[in-house]
């Protein structure tokens, strides 16, 4: 039966962000003979999702490597050229350094233009089809193809290495990871809608809108008339989320949105997709199978940074695997994988590590982190490097770990000082008009405000220290290793997030 089955050197299971890109990598790639590819998806019809709509000027420069640069054109999209953060009536700019652009479109266009790439290259053949199984050699051990349903008829395709790219939402994760992967989790969901002709803040800038009370919301341009609205809801989800959005999420946006934002809700349904947090684990015990993208790591989208990671993981790849003859060697194939995981740490770790920050403190929803969060917008306030370095880590131009430790914490004590020194809120508008009052905090309230503040550095290390672990690791984290190093570094956290910090300030400088 085997012997009647296709033969590839390479399968991938899913036509999105990572499997088309990937097929089409492995196809440039310079080889006396070249790969036969097979591309499985379920569904070849244009994909309709409310996220994988920005992509970073990092993704852009991967996807310029990889040759898809072209994918950009004709699917109307809009050039990105930074971000608006709105809170309070009060907007601060953050540009991308220089001339970096990124593309913000319809996903299911991009997608499209993905395949289009794919089905023109060599060697690919795309094949709809539902992979049910992985099928796994019984003599020598590994998966060696898949099953699938084509037309209501079961067929087996086999390929030398079997790469799993089926999203967020993937049914060979476990089979793949076992008990050696990651759980993802999920804090919150995005809904989703399109604006028509709506005006943001600044053109060709996504915004993002702090809401006092609940999490953020995510606005750009995805087209000539289409503008995406994403509202972070947490759960448990309210039972009617057009109720919510209207009374809780509108009134806190610029009013230039609020009829169009009415109007979209009136005339579409109301969509959602969970934010899901999966670190990636170290992958190689299972033969002839890999992992890759959302169905391997993912992070929190507000910062749109999955393609970008994506992409770069494609270049990574391809060219660790380019330099083995024989896919079916899986020794060689496994020193590629181990080598990938760690080289593509620079990046995936900033990009992932950054997101979930970053919803921590615009999702704050405790004394400690809104602290953080106002912080937060008065250190981007600061202009220069304090917006110049944050938008270089989110954007994927300059991946650096230590620079992202270093204005987190940045900004953990720069929010401790405005907490001493800035006037804060004392009394809100009132209903009938009357003014806000703003005071700095009297001398006598500092021994409450020292406390205060060791609670919120206490809580910028939890909030990093977990995340930063995360990346680091490359055990399984449901092993005793991994529980006993876990407690251990959170007891450790604020003294070496103090040294490491006060290393960087020595390094680099401290101004703002």
């Amino acid at each position: 039966m085997h012997s009647r089955s296709p033969q590839y050197d390479v399968l991938i299971v899913g036509a999105g962000i990572a499997g088309c890109s990937l097929a089409h990598a492995l196809s440039t790639v310079p080889r006396a003979n070249p790969l036969r590819i097979a591309l499985l998806e379920r569904s070849l019809a244009e994909p309709d999702r409310i996220v994988g709509e920005l992509l970073q000027p990092g993704g852009v420069n991967a996807l310029r490597q990889l040759g898809l640069e072209a994918c950009l054109e004709g699917i109307d999209a809009i050039p990105v050229r930074g971000y608006c953060v709105v809170e309070d009536g009060k907007s601060v700019h953050i540009p991308y350094p220089g001339t970096h652009e990124g593309r913000s479109f319809h996903h299911g266009r991009f997608i499209m233009a993905l395949r289009a790439a794919a089905r023109r290259a060599r060697g690919i053949e795309v094949i709809e089809a539902t992979v049910t199984d992985l099928i796994e050699d019984d003599i020598a051990g590994g998966i060696i193809g898949v099953r699938a349903t084509r037309n209501g008829e079961k067929e087996m395709w086999l390929a030398k290495l079997v790469v799993i790219a089926d999203g967020c939402f993937s049914n060979f994760r476990t089979v793949v990871m076992g008990d050696k992967g990651a759980k993802s989790t999920t804090k919150s969901h995005f809904v989703g809608a399109i604006l028509e002709d709506a005006v943001l803040p600044i053109p060709n800038h996504g915004t993002v809108a702090l809401c006092k009370g609940f999490g953020p919301v995510l606005l750009y341009q995805i087209s000539q008339h289409d503008t995406r609205m994403l509202v972070d809801v947490k759960a448990p989800l309210p039972s009617d989320l057009k109720a919510h959005i209207l009374m809780n999420i509108v009134p806190q946006l610029p009013s230039s949105l609020h009829l169009p934002i009415k109007a979209a809700l009136d005339k579409d349904r109301i969509r959602r997709m969970p934010n899901s947090f999966l670190p990636p684990v170290q992958q190689g015990a299972r033969k002839g199978v890999v992992l890759i993208g959302d169905a391997w790591n993912m992070r929190h989208p507000l910062t749109g940074g999955g393609m970008t990671v994506a992409f770069n993981d494609v270049v990574t790849l391809r060219s660790l695997l380019s330099s083995i003859e024989d896919l079916g060697n899986w020794s060689e194939v496994k020193k590629a994988i181990h080598s990938w995981h760690w080289s593509r740490k620079p990046l995936s770790s900033t990009v992932n590590i950054l997101s979930v920050a970053l919803y921590d403190l615009f999702g704050a929803d405790d004394e400690e982190l809104a602290v953080l969060r106002t912080g937060c917008f008065k250190y981007f306030e600061c202009g220069g490097e304090c917006i110049n370095g944050p938008v270089s880590l989110l954007s994927g131009i300059s991946p650096s770990p230590m620079l992202l430790a270093y204005h987190f914490f940045s900004v953990a004590f720069y929010s401790i000082w405005v907490m001493f020194t800035h006037p804060q809120l004392i009394q809100p508008r009132s209903k009938n008009g009357g003014q806000r009052e703003y005071s700095v905090a009297p001398i006598y309230q500092y021994p409450a405000l020292f406390f205060k503040a060791l609670r919120v550095f206490w809580t910028a290390c939890v909030v990093f220290g977990p995340l930063l672990w995360s990346e680091i690791r490359w055990w399984a984290p449901t092993s005793s290793t991994y529980n006993t190093n876990f407690k251990f570094l959170r007891t450790m956290m604020p003294i070496v997030s103090t040294l490491g910090l006060a290393m960087l300030i020595y390094r680099q400088g401290f101004s703002f």
